[in-house]
């Protein structure tokens, strides 16, 4: 895992460079002095795991937190001050770490870190066999890519409608999108991805798949036109 260490206080720094170099499993990709140094850092590198100081100048642990959104790493939190404690796990942190952090502590939290970070990474996948793995009532459930007909976003979750039900994924349109094979999934407006080889009628800027309506934004429909296979 990629791990990204923020504190204003270079030995506090220093120190959890320290303790990650005894994981085996965690990699240091870098370290920045304050919340806004991290917040451009992130925008432009993937990182697994954020080490977050709370009181810094400028912006706060916490209010990068916020900042970020539901797309950010894993975060623990590293501070000595213990007050914030229910304020960090509202934002659903992985772990709270207070300063200095003991040895066995730290691994303990990584390996929730890491636990996370598998669980993400196992929420959709392609298989090279053509099946996606879904997480359902935390079980892992395979669903053949040929079954699949359209998402849906639905605020939190994403609905993966198939011929026989839908099930309900708690993620983003987005990060399916980056999943799902390209070739033969498109999105068609903010809220739809559907299966090309399952269109079976386009008429007045709406798809119809199995007596579902779909909408085509203006936005998408030349994409659309251009990668269907027009007589």
């Amino acid at each position: 895992m990629n791990c990204l260490i923020v504190d204003d206080n270079k030995l506090a720094r220093t120190a959890m460079k320290q303790l990650a170099s005894h994981v085996n499993h965690l990699h240091v990709s870098g370290e920045c002095s304050s919340a806004m140094e991290a917040y451009n850092l992130l925008q432009k590198e993937k990182i697994d795991v954020l080490l977050l100081d709370i009181e810094m100048p400028g912006m706060s642990g916490l209010e990068l937190t916020r900042n970020l959104g539901k797309k950010r790493p894993v975060i623990i939190f590293t501070t000595v001050k213990k007050e914030y404690a229910v304020e960090a796990f509202e934002l659903n942190v992985a772990d709270y770490l207070i300063k200095p952090v003991h040895p066995a502590r730290f691994i303990q939290a990584i390996e929730k870190a890491k636990e996370i970070c598998d669980s993400n990474n196992r929420e959709l996948q392609v298989s090279d066999t053509e099946f996606v793995f879904i997480r359902d009532t935390g079980i892992l459930k395979r669903i053949r890519t040929d079954d699949i007909l359209f998402l849906e976003a639905m605020g939190d979750y994403v609905k993966l409608h198939t011929s026989q039900k839908f099930h309900a994924i708690h993620t983003t349109l987005k990060a399916l999108e980056e999943k799902l094979p390209a070739s033969r999934f498109m999105r068609v407006h903010r809220s739809y991805i559907v299966a090309m080889d399952k269109i079976e009628t386009i008429e007045d800027g709406t798809i119809l798949i199995q007596q579902h309506a779909i909408p085509v934004a203006d936005a998408y429909r030349t994409a659309l036109n251009n990668k269907l296979n027009l007589l």
